[in-house]
């Protein structure tokens, strides 16, 4: 490179070697910056021919930059060699400082192996330190904790001498820097890989917002996002047009609501196992003119892998349609066509609600004792009986084992909104007063303040076959529907009237002691005697009535059967032109 004996050539060569380096911090890239290495060594350190063997991820080392040669460059440049290899050559070679020397005397071993490598024909001098064509010098290229980031290789020094201790010092200064740049360049490109990939992923990611976004704000039907978990759980956080419009409420005003302040007071604990959960529910939201409508709700919890649920995705679909024609479905299969009373099933399903089967079974039969039937046309009988008895075998089934007065955890009440809730009238269905408690039926022993009980009360039309046979079904079914209408507004708002079917009906009363139901069937028997007006004539019915006692440990039926058969009993009790009422 220079005669040691020449100071200036030093200081000539060093200003060259900062020259170099400080290219070396201007390539822009890792590939700028690996060509820059090699093109230093030719420029600066007084070499024809360099390569920069980079490391790959694999652990092979690839040449990823050659100068000085064409030749060279065509022929190596690309191609890759195995790291077992390359640290077979560091291994073997002579320790010049941090350089590896392997003269061609002992490097012959290496020619065939599989590392890239490329020898130009030059003349051999026979002065002891000339340089062979087959010598091989190498720069581990280190970064600074240690990782092999590269292998520089030169050869054919200018001067055609193996370089001395100051040539070897340049070459090993220019690979530490070189290392430095490399390692800056890897750091950068990393750099900017990362930045190129999280601009794709944000690019993805607004995309994505908007994508939900408009989803969210167009679709056709009601969506909501809520809070999960807190204090603020179920707060609403944005809902769209479709809801705001279903509700008839502002976005701005929605915010202010909890989910929960929405739903009906009855569906609380449906939405509340949804909102745990996730899935699909059924019930009915507030508008904000203070009706309910029916909705289909589906939610999606969203979750964070590190903080967990996050809040709730709120699907709402109306299904009013569906609900009322559900409803009306409901309301056939339960309610007699012509009059719209409930009829013998749903009255079944009512009275069956309000019983349990107990352990034991009533001690006397149901048939024992005197019976009560109402229907003379002059009026009703001693409601007392010809003993003046008021006791519970008077008025239905009686003699039941003692009970102790425990309220027990009976069936549960039936679903509501399907027309078949028990004791809701004529038709307007209601719940118990507590829904899902039981309370024992047990039929009154006496007629004191406390004696009240389940009453059934069968009634049976006298003389309608004459009427339907005179003047027709047309008739006769304007007269059923209105004996339905005058017992039902004979009757308190939570008793049931039910058609039983052709001219018998039954009234369900609950609470009501002997007195009273025999009260009750007074008023409705004279209730229905006045003249019916239909198309210009008028006709009469009479009617006769049994009074039953419901109580656990029976059937619907076997209540039912036993206001009939009193009613039978009073009505054969009678002779036909005393029971006819005109």
């Amino acid at each position: 490179m220079e005669t040691e004996s020449q100071p200036y050539v030093r200081l000539a060569s060093l200003r060259q070697l900062h020259h170099v380096i400080a290219k070396l911090n201007t390539a822009r890239s890792l590939a700028d910056t690996l060509q820059a290495v090699a093109d230093g060594v030719v420029e600066g350190l007084g070499f024809e021919i360099s390569a920069v063997n980079l490391v790959r991820a694999d652990g092979d080392l690839v040449v990823a930059a050659v100068a000085g040669s064409a030749a060279a460059e065509a022929m190596m440049c690309g191609r890759v060699g195995p790291r077992d290899s390359w640290e077979r050559r560091l291994a073997m070679g002579e320790q010049w400082g941090a350089l590896r020397f392997i003269p061609y005397t002992e490097g012959w071993v290496l020619d065939d192996d599989d590392v890239p490598q490329w020898h130009a024909p030059s003349p051999v001098r026979e002065t002891p330190d000339a340089w062979h064509p087959m010598d091989r010098l190498f720069a581990p290229l280190h970064a600074p904790d240690g990782e092999l980031l590269g292998v520089l290789s030169v050869d054919r020094p200018r001067n055609g001498r193996r370089p001395g201790a100051w040539g070897c010092e340049a070459l090993q200064m220019y690979a530490s820097q070189a290392a430095i740049a490399i390692s800056n360049a890897r750091l950068r490109s990393n750099m900017q890989r990362a930045l190129v990939r999280l601009e794709r992923e944000q690019q993805a990611l607004r995309a994505s917002e908007e994508s939900f976004r408009q989803a969210f704000e167009y679709a056709p039907s009601g969506m909501a996002v809520a809070e999960m978990g807190g204090d603020q759980h179920g707060r609403l956080l944005r809902t769209n047009d479709a809801l705001c419009r279903l509700l008839g409420r502002p976005a701005a005003a929605m915010r202010r609501y909890s989910f929960s302040d929405l739903v009906h007071p009855d569906d609380i604990n449906t939405l509340m196992r949804t909102s745990a959960e996730g899935g699909r529910a059924e019930l009915r939201l507030a508008r904000r003119d203070g009706s309910y409508v029916w909705v289909s709700l589906r939610n999606s919890v969203v979750a964070d892998a590190a903080d967990g649920p996050r809040f709730l995705l709120i699907h709402v679909e109306d299904i009013e349609e569906r609900k009322r024609h559900e409803l009306q479905l409901a309301h056939r299969a339960s309610h007699d066509s012509l009059t719209g009373l409930p009829n013998a099933a749903e009255l079944r399903a009512r009275l069956s609600s309000r019983l349990c089967a107990l352990p034991g079974r009533p001690a006397a039969d149901a048939e024992a004792g005197p019976v009560h039937g109402y229907g003379t046309a002059d009026g009703f009988r001693d409601a007392a009986g010809p003993g003046g008895a008021t006791d519970a075998a008077t008025h239905g089934f009686g003699g039941f084992l003692p009970w102790d007065g425990e309220q027990l955890t009976g069936p549960p009440p039936l679903p509501g909104g399907s027309g078949y809730l028990p004791f809701g009238g004529t038709g307007a269905a209601s719940y118990p007063p507590e829904a899902g408690h039981h309370e024992h039926a047990v039929p009154p022993t006496g007629d004191g303040p406390g004696e009240k009980g389940l009453a059934v009360l069968y009634c049976d039309l006298d003389g309608f076959k004459a009427i339907n046979d005179r003047y027709g079904h047309h008739c006769g079914d304007a007269v059923l529907i209105e004996v339905a209408r005058r017992l039902t507004e004979g009757v308190r708002e939570d008793d049931t009237v039910a058609r039983l079917g052709g001219d018998e009906f039954a009234v369900l009363a609950d609470g009501l002691g002997p007195a009273e139901a025999e009260d009750l069937a007074v008023r409705l028997r004279n209730a229905i005697i006045p003249p019916i007006h239909i198309d210009g004539i008028s006709v009469r019915v009479g009617a006769s009535f049994g009074i039953g006692w419901a109580g656990c440990g029976m059937t619907a039926d076997e209540v039912l059967h036993s206001a009939d058969q009193r009613m039978y009993v009073e009505k054969r009790s009678r002779s036909k032109g005393q029971r006819r009422a005109g």
